[in-house]
This record gives structure tokens, C-alpha cells and sequence, in this order.
């Protein structure tokens, strides 16, 4: 059967419980260093708590080394992919190819969307090479993931949602080239957030002060099934740097998703145990987005892009009936509240926000809310006309059920409580599962109850009640006498007497109970934890040294080599040309910055198949710069170009 795995970002251990809690089969975190958002580093020591957290639900934990090594940092590399190791980590999300020609753990790899995995070539060598699982680029389609999973077997991965690179992942330097700090490092600045200018090659402006490279976010929760069937096993949500919110809500509602998919299949299931219960409906629109998009699944869309700002606009309410002063009525179906955040889109195509101060409804279903203005200028002379959009990009009510969700992920045991020659033993085992018991066993005195029914139903109440644990209990068999008792001699040796009264039962104080089921909680989290932590995949590291030839003979700068193990990987794999990578040399000649499935062409209306003309060069233009757009019609893709 297909194990699918939903795969949720934790910036922080206490955003991995989160996830966990909320439904994830498995996170990824960043270590100490060398992560690709160097801002979010985790000390080995959370990591450690991180991976036992997730282990009792048989969920893993992954560790971001995605960022490209110096020579001086190798060694450095070495001894935390150790400490991952020896911390619990099931495996490390990697792109540089060093770590496969180094003195590693058996830790399993992954490759980063970073290796920039397009093709089954690609991908096959990194099976072949040893990596465990792969992180498809974002820009593939269903086609392309089928003649990929046709090709190979290693498990794939795929974003599902969140923030988009516009570029080819791992091979973008916009960042670098401005100002130094490189995406491949972890420093992305993120300047294809930033406005630019639009120009032709004589310097006409077509467009000022756009988000000309911003793009929407992702949503493919519509497209999960024809994914799986396509061939994919890990669902991946972008968001490293998102709040513990955020990470809550994503994380449920595409546990939901899954869950309805696998309930009336028979060929898939979860990879890890234990259901979760949000306190709160979960709804991706309310977290923060640029709006969204499925990309280029299904192909070239309109609408992926977000020009007008890079900010959240959340929820579509409805459509402005009418501003007078300080007063918004809104046509929406949807309750608002007191606190609310709203956003719109003024005249000039800016995003302007307020806050709901009061809120009224009137017979037609149009909640009219009296706000206070931060603007100089009247509401009235900022919005649009009558008519136009507005958005909820803070609910109130919503986000306050959201902050106080636990998650409350259990799993289901069967229990067993049994008398033995000195006292009593409590077992234990995962629901449905063919794990083995778990007993706990306490010598006390022994009292026959007066009202054996009633003593019966004392314990059984108690036994079903394990409050915040990550437990819940499905079945309680309870053995007295000799007509009942069961067959496995760790709960009741032989050798001991068990005294038989009819219904006879024993008076067991709570606190015995209590105890009983304390030391046995612990027992079940040891056992968890020690049997996911033995059962690890473990990584032949002789794999990588097999005579397996790499699809290309020569690679570029694009191919990010900047360090003499990494060459002397692709020296082992039959690569002869190796030009070292832009984060190693500096260059003044005309460069590729940028490769990208988002063409402004296209997004503009001036895609060159469409009005039948030649695709001539545009600019783009701030104070960062001014770079050259070519335009590959043939490829439908757009080259960003750093002139010399």
C-alpha cells in the first residue's frame, strides 16, 4: 500500500509540535546552520525534543543542510549531519553534492528542489546516487511528474502550497548579483517582491511601480488526488518563516484533504498514527496569501502573478456597495466582526487596510462597518469605484479559536488490566496495529470488593480516561477470575493464584490507578520513540561512488559548485567541464540571473504567439538595477540578464 505524506515547515520547536499535533506525517526544520532561511536556525537540543515529539506518532523529522558549502565549511557540515544523526533526524533535505563524497552517517538524503529537479534524467541520477526522495521543481505538470515517476522509483515529493519562487529553484542569482546575498546561501533578499519599471529597449515606460516578478501563492489542494495518482507520496506546504498560525491551519485543512482521499481508497494510507482534532474549522484563505494559484499544473494560466503588492489581501468578502465618510457597505454573505482587518485595492492600485470598528447588518446581507481611517484622505476619495473587491485579511473571532488549538493528536490503545500473585498489571498496545504489549506492574495488597459490579465499573472509568497524553482508548479487558483469564503469561504468570468469586472484583484505589497509567504512559512514549528511531532508513553510503554517469558532460556556474568535493562528485559521475559557481567568482560578464516559467509577456497581453510578433527584449528597471528580459518562445520561459 502507498504511504502519502503530508510534509509541514516548522521555523521553531514549538511550530514542529504544532504541526505534528495538527496532523503532519512529518516537518522540516532548520538546523544550527546551513539551512536555506538562515534567519530560522534550531539547536541540535530542540531538534532532539523535535524528533521525539514526532516519533510517538511515527512521524518523522527532516533537517534543511540545502544551502551551498565552502571548502572551510565542509568539515563543519560533517559533524552536524552527525548530530542530526545521533539526535533522531530521519533524514536531511540536502543540495550541495559534497555531503555525498564526505565521511557521512547513514543518514538518509533527500535532494532540495534546489538540485533543480526537472527531468527524469535528473531524477533518476539521484536515485541512483542514493537519495531517498526528491523535491520536484514547483514548475512541473502533471505530464511532466507522470514521465518522471514512468522513469523512476524513487519516492517524489511536491509543493502543494505556499509562497513561489518565480525562478527555477536553485538557480537564481538576482538576489546575489544585487546585493550580495545569495538564495543558494540562505540570504535571499527577495527582490522579485520589490516594484519595478517596465521599458522597452528605447526606454518607453509600459509600466511603473509594479511587483512585475511577485507571484501568487500556491493552492493545489484541488489538484492532491490526480497528484497522488501522477505519482507523488509527499505533500509538501511551503513556510519556514511562517507564524505558528499559519502553520496550524495549512497543516489541518490539508490533513483533511488527505484524510477524505484515503478514507474511500484502498490502495493509499497515512505514514504516520493518530488522529488530530483542531479546535477550529481549518480555511487557507484566512492565513496569509497573495492570493492563489495551482501554477503550471495543468499548464500556462492567467493570473499567477500578484503585480499590485506582495503583501497579504486573505479572504474575497464581496464587492463596496457604497463609502460615505467613514462607513464601508459590503455585500457578503459572510459574518464580520469587531477588530476584523479589511483590505482593498485604491485608485492607484495600492493595497490599503483598516480596521472594523463596528459592524451592523441590514436585511439585504450587507454588513455596514464604521471604521477609523489612518489616511489624511477620506475613505471615500481611496476606494474604486462602487463595486470593486474587498478582502478579510484578519479574522478575529477565527484567529483567536486558532491560537488556543492544541491540535489534541491521539492515538487508540487497547487495554489490558489483569491481577497477578502480588499486586496488578496494566498493558497496552496501539489500536489495530500488531505491536507488542507494553505492561506496567505494581505490587500492592489486595482487597476483595464488597459491590463487585460497582468496583468493576470504578476501574473501567478510570482506565478510559488519559487526559491531555497522546493516548485514547479504544478497548479494556479486565481479568479476574479463572474463566477469564487470559493466555499470555506476562500479564498472568501461570504460577499465580487468582482467587475466583463469581463476579468477584478488587477495590483499587485511583491514585493506584493513577499511578499505574503514569508509568505506563512512559513506557509507551520509550517504546514509540526507541522503535522509530531503530527503524530509521538507513542511506548506503557506498551508493554514491556506483558508475552512474550524470545526464550532462559539462556544467555551468548554473550547476552551483563551489567547493572541490562537490567537483570531485561530478568528476566520479563522468562530468568533465565544471565552472565554478557565481557565489565563488566575480563576474562582469552578461549573465543569466534569472530562469523563470512566469513570462511578463504573457501576463501583459504582449505574448508574441498571441498578437503574432517577434518576442523583442524588455527591462526591468529600480534603484537595484536594470536587467534584460529575453524571451524563449520556443521553451516558453523568460531569461532575467545581468548586462556587462
Amino acid at each position: 500500500m502507498k504511504k502519502i505524506e503530508l510534509l509541514s515547515p516548522a521555523k521553531n520547536l514549538e511550530v514542529g509540535i504544532a504541526a505534528i499535533n495538527h496532523g503532519a506525517d512529518a516537518v522540516y526544520i532548520g538546523g544550527p546552520s546551513f539551512g536555506a532561511r538562515e534567519k530560522v536556525g534550531n539547536s541540535i537540543e530542540d531538534i532532539e525534543t523535535m524528533c521525539k515529539h514526532a516519533a510517538l506518532f511515527d512521524a518523522k523529522v527532516y533537517v534543511t543542510m540545502n544551502t551551498l558549502l565552502f571548502d572551510n565549511e565542509l568539515e563543519d557540515a560533517r559533524k552536524l549531519a552527525y548530530d542530526c544523526w545521533n539526535a533522531g533526524v530521519d533524514a536531511l533535505i540536502v543540495q550541495d553534492m559534497a555531503l555525498l563524497n564526505m565521511d557521512m552517517p547513514p543518514i538518509a538524503l533527500h535532494a532540495s528542489t534546489q538540485c533543480h529537479n526537472i527531468d527524469a534524467e535528473k531524477v533518476k541520477f539521484l536515485e541512483d546516487v542514493g537519495f531517498s526522495q526528491v523535491v520536484l521543481a514547483r514548475e512541473l505538470s502533471i505530464e511532466q511528474i507522470k514521465d518522471i515517476r514512468s522513469k523512476t522509483t524513487v519516492p517524489l515529493e511536491y509543493f502543494v502550497h505556499g509562497a513561489l519562487c518565480v525562478s527555477y529553484s536553485g538557480q537564481c542569482y538576482l538576489s546575489h548579483v544585487i546585493g550580495g546575498r545569495s538564495a543558494n546561501r540562505g540570504a535571499c533578499a527577495q527582490p522579485c517582491r520589490l516594484s519595478w519599471n517596465l521599458e522597452n529597449a528605447e526606454g518607453k515606460r509600459l509600466a511603473t511601480n509594479r511587483h512585475l516578478l511577485s507571484l501568487r501563492d500556491l493552492n493545489n489542494s484541488k489538484n492532491i488526488e490526480e497528484l497522488i495518482d501522477a505519482g507523488i507520496s509527499s505533500f509538501k506546504i511551503e513556510g519556514r518563516l511562517k507564524d505558528i498560525d499559519y502553520v496550524k491551519n495549512v497543516t489541518a485543512f490539508y490533513r483533511k484533504t488527505i484524510d477524505e482521499i484515503i478514507e474511500r481508497r484502498d490502495d493509499i494510507c497515512r505514514s504516520s498514527r493518530g488522529e488530530s482534532n483542531p479546535a477550529f474549522y481549518p480555511n487557507p484563505e484566512k492565513s496569509f496569501s497573495r492570493g492563489f494559484t495551482d501554477y503550471f499544473i495543468h499548464g500556462r494560466q492567467k493570473y499567477i502573478d500578484a503585480p499590485y503588492s506582495p503583501k497579504s489581501m486573505g479572504e474575497y468578502l464581496g464587492t463596496i456597495e457604497k463609502v460615505k465618510n467613514k462607513s464601508v457597505t459590503i455585500r457578503t454573505g459572510k459574518t464580520l466582526h469587531n477588530g476584523d482587518g479589511l483590505c482593498f485595492l485604491d485608485r492607484e492600485n495600492n493595497l490599503l487596510g483598516f480596521n472594523v470598528n463596528a459592524v451592523a447588518e441590514n436585511k439585504t446581507r450587507s454588513l455596514t462597518q464604521t471604521v477609523t481611517s489612518n489616511s489624511d484622505i477620506s475613505m471615500a476619495t481611496r476606494f474604486k469605484i462602487e463595486g470593486s473587491k474587498i478582502f478579510r485579511n484578519s479574522d478575529l473571532v477565527w484567529q483567536k479559536e486558532v491560537e488556543k488549538s492544541q491540535g489534541n493528536r491521539k492515538m487508540k490503545i487497547d487495554l489490558i488490566f489483569t491481577v497477578t500473585e502480588d499486586g496488578f498489571a496494566l498493558s497496552a498496545k496501539l489500536h489495530d496495529t500488531d505491536s507488542e504489549y507494553i505492561t506496567t506492574y505494581l505490587s500492592t495488597e489486595k482487597e476483595i470488593a464488597n459491590n463487585a459490579e460497582k468496583a468493576l465499573e470504578n476501574i473501567k472509568n478510570k482506565l478510559s480516561q488519559w487526559g491531555d497524553t497522546e493516548f485514547s482508548v479504544e478497548n479494556i479487558e479486565i481479568f479476574f477470575d479463572n474463566g477469564q483469564q487470559t493466555t499470555d503469561n506476562r500479564l498472568c504468570p501461570q504460577e499465580s493464584h487468582v482467587e475466583t468469586y463469581g463476579r468477584m472484583s478488587y477495590f483499587i484505589r485511583a491514585s493506584v490507578l493513577g499511578e499505574m497509567k503514569k508509568d505506563l504512559v512512559e513506557k509507551l512514549r520509550s517504546y514509540l520513540i526507541e522503535k522509530h528511531r531503530d527503524e530509521r532508513e538507513r542511506r548506503d553510503i557506498t551508493s554514491s561512488q556506483q558508475n552512474v554517469i550524470y545526464p550532462k558532460e559539462h556544467l555551468s556556474y548554473l550547476g552551483n559548485v563551489i567547493n572541490k568535493k562537490a567537483r570531485e562528485f561530478y568528476e566520479l559521475h563522468g562530468v568533465k567541464d565544471i565552472e565554478d559557481g557565481l557565489e565563488k567568482i566575480k563576474s562582469n560578464d552578461e549573465l543569466v540571473v534569472m530562469t523563470t516559467k512566469h513570462c511578463i509577456r504573457y501576463a501583459n497581453n504582449i505574448c508574441s504567439k498571441e498578437i503574432g510578433q517577434p518576442a523583442t527584449s524588455l527591462y526591468l528597471v529600480n534603484d537595484k538595477g536594470r536587467f534584460r528580459l529575453d524571451f524563449d518562445c520556443r521553451n516558453c520561459c523568460m531569461k532575467v540578464i545581468k548586462e556587462k
